[in-house]
């Protein structure tokens, strides 16, 4: 069985409608040289780029009888369902009111629909499953307090699923079997040994264990019948880069990416009764990513690797007409679904300028058919390419990264600068993830308002091997910082960003990074845009969800250990907090107030030392919100202030407020009258 992790955020694309002319600000003139031409493109409206898709999450049932995907019903976003035979009769199946629901799946018993939802962003995800036939719901871990995550479904246990459930200790995940139809949950396996982990075959039996080590590491443990014995350890070193990755159905073969004894993470098959150890596949750039497994047997059948772009690699000859025949169609695509006898996938197709469309693809005869758009309106909107490129760090350290230009310097859509525009500089959050090439409705967002975009991924990133991760380890503000600093050098030195007016932002540590520049380097960005960044790791790492509690080892190793008296002066030196009283540049925070693991108090800490220095700076707070903003009303909102922020700062274009507080519970309780027309939004 291959390991289950349900994706609790799917990206939604952003879209928009283009508009007959340039709109800008009735509040404040937002023009400037640096960023306009005579013949300016359309502005996207904002409501377009940040509201809900038209659809998007398209997948089929096992038995192929049954389509689904999610699309807005009264405003939020729920699973609509329809006869494969009839997509165009969908009806909406769940009834969510508040909160989007983000992520779905059917179940093997072709009657059910299961999907993820907490309340106001609090991340206690519970585990709802509708009936098809009835359409009624039920939450089947209704634990008060805990979390609940999917573990794994199979084939073979058609109507239960695998559950991870914290709610006998909040900090240790116990797995159950949980009848869907019942909600009966039955106890697989008690975690009262500080596991990680689970790793189940398709009959829901547990076979390794992976149990953190004190020192970051980790052991493999595989189950007996006299108990526990060690299966293999994984040294810190690699323990972001080497795990199991899931059993075939019939339980004989392990795949485990990794990375011991080599740089990059390789795919290796592992016989479980002789231990023999086969290389699957390999590169020496960058880490095996996604694999397409066989819906039945498990069998690996390709497996992926991102360096600069997605690369497919196939191993099975059964599916090698059908890869190649997806890739000669799209530029990039995702296989989303795939029914049980193997004939029917779904598939998502996109380009970097282009939002995902969704396909149904008939394998036997070929066809790749039309099923719907995620946002049509994007058809006529002016959406610019992403351009990917290796820029070298100080040290030689090579950084994959990815750049967008505004049509006003690129006219001719090649990727070169005809001049020089104000950038914004992006950076992911983590800050163990990555950027990657693709749609990305945050750089059409600033690309569309007259900025440059560029995302790099700087040392401690994931994905180009084990070197580079590890080579972040204790550079929060240091190193890490410096390979952003020296992108930034190298889109002056291009003739893409202008010097001096460079704005950098991002999310989680993008927020912390966006915090760093502002402090430890106060001269170099133009302003900076904080969404949910901490400010004081000592704070952050005191406060983090005790479910984090078998990570929090490795952490402690690559951020710093607060529990050791050198560790808390690390942690001190690198917390953008203690060095406040050297921002100079303007500030935008935003944060929700329910976030679990950058807390409030992280920008309630940075917001008063600016307070104390006199120091503006502006406050976005949304009471129902927690790491990130999932309703689309409060994306609206905060976007709406960000881009008059910007204009402000870099002299883009923006589009009014006007009513993009509708709807939204966002509040300002800094810097409403720094931000133009905030406070009569606010007043509406």
């Amino acid at each position: 069985m291959k390991l289950i992790a349900l994706s609790i955020a799917c990206v939604l694309i952003v879209s928009c409608k283009s508009a007959d002319a340039p709109v800008k600000s009735a509040e404040t003139d937002t023009t400037a040289s640096t960023a306009m031409t005579p013949k300016e493109v359309a502005l996207i409206p904002r409501a377009a780029l940040f509201g809900n898709p038209a659809r998007t999450g398209g997948t089929i049932s096992p038995d192929g009888k049954m389509l689904a995907y999610l699309a807005p019903s009264n405003g939020v976003m729920n699973v609509f369902v329809a006869p494969r035979a009839t997509p165009d009769a969908a009806r909406a199946l769940t009834t969510e009111t508040t909160r989007p629901i983000r992520s779905f799946f059917f179940a093997h018993d072709n009657q059910h629909l299961v999907y993820v939802q907490d309340a106001g962003g609090n991340e206690d995800f519970h585990l709802f499953a509708t009936d098809l036939s009835t359409g009624t719901t039920r939450d089947i871990t209704p634990f008060p307090g805990s979390r609940a995550n999917l573990a794994g479904i199979s084939h073979k246990v058609p109507g239960e699923l695998l559950v991870n459930i914290n709610d006998r200790d909040k900090s240790a995940f116990d797995l159950y079997r949980i009848d869907i139809a019942s909600g009966k949950r039955t106890l697989v396996q008690k975690n009262d040994q500080g596991f990680g982990g689970f790793v189940a075959n398709d009959n829901f039996e547990v076979v390794l264990a992976i149990k953190p080590r004190p020192d970051g590491g980790s052991d493999v443990l595989r189950k007996t019948g006299k108990g526990w014995e060690n299966y293999t350890s994984i040294e810190f070193e690699d323990a972001g880069t080497t795990s199991p990755m899931g059993l075939t159905s019939d339980a004989k073969t392990l795949y485990m990416r990794d990375s011991r004894g080599r740089n990059t993470s390789a795919l290796f098959a592992i016989d479980l009764a002789s231990g023999d150890k086969k290389l699957v596949h390999e590169d020496a750039k960058a880490d095996v990513g996604g694999t397409l497994n066989h819906p039945t047997t498990g069998l690996v059948q390709a497996a992926s690797v991102n360096y600069l772009r997605n690369e497919w690699t196939v191993f099975d000859v059964a599916i090698e007409k059908d890869i190649a025949l997806l890739k000669a169609r799209f530029p990039e695509f995702n296989i989303t679904a795939r029914t049980q006898d193997d004939a029917t996938w779904v598939v998502a197709g996109f380009a970097s300028d282009a939002p995902p469309a969704f396909f149904i693809y008939e394998r036997t005869s070929g066809e790749i058919k039309p099923w719907f758009e995620t946002r049509p309106d994007l058809k006529d909107a002016p959406l610019q390419k992403m351009h990917p490129v290796v820029i070298d760090a100080r040290d030689g350290l090579k950084l994959p990264s990815y750049y967008t230009l505004p049509a006003s310097a690129d006219t001719n859509a090649d990727g070169k600068p005809e001049q020089a525009v104000p950038m914004v500089l992006y950076v992911h959050g983590g800050p163990w993830a990555r950027d990657a090439y693709g749609s990305s409705g945050n750089h059409q967002f600033y690309a569309n308002r007259g900025y440059a975009v560029l995302s790099v991924n700087f040392r401690a990133s994931t994905g180009f091997g084990k070197n580079f991760t590890n080579a972040g380890n204790l550079q929060w503000s240091k190193t890490m910082h410096d390979d952003l600093i020296d992108a930034v050098r190298w889109a002056e030195k291009q003739g893409i960003a202008v010097p001096g007016k460079v704005a950098i932002a991002g999310g989680s540590y993008g927020g912390y990074a966006t915090l760093a520049g502002l402090t430890y380097t106060p001269d170099e960005f133009a302003c900076g845009v904080d969404i949910v960044g901490p400010s004081n790791l000592n704070t952050l790492l005191a406060s983090i969800p005790p479910y984090w509690k078998p990570g929090f080892e490795q952490m402690a190793r690559r951020v710093g250990d607060p529990r050791t008296e050198a560790g808390k002066a690390l942690l001190m030196a690198a917390s953008p907090l203690t060095h406040a009283d050297k921002i100079k540049r303007p500030l935008l925070i935003g944060q929700g107030a329910n976030d679990p693991r950058v807390k409030q108090a992280e920008s309630d800490q940075i917001i008063a030392a600016m307070n104390k220095h006199s120091l503006p700076v502006t406050y976005v707070l949304f009471p129902d919100e927690g790491h990130g903003f999932a309703r689309p009303e409060n994306s609206l909102a905060f976007n709406a202030v960000q881009e008059q922020f910007l204009a402000s700062c870099l002299g883009g274009r923006a589009e009014p407020i006007g009513s993009a507080f509708a709807g939204s519970s966002i509040t300002i309780p800094e810097g409403a009258k720094l931000i133009p027309g905030a406070e009569l939004a606010l007043a509406k």
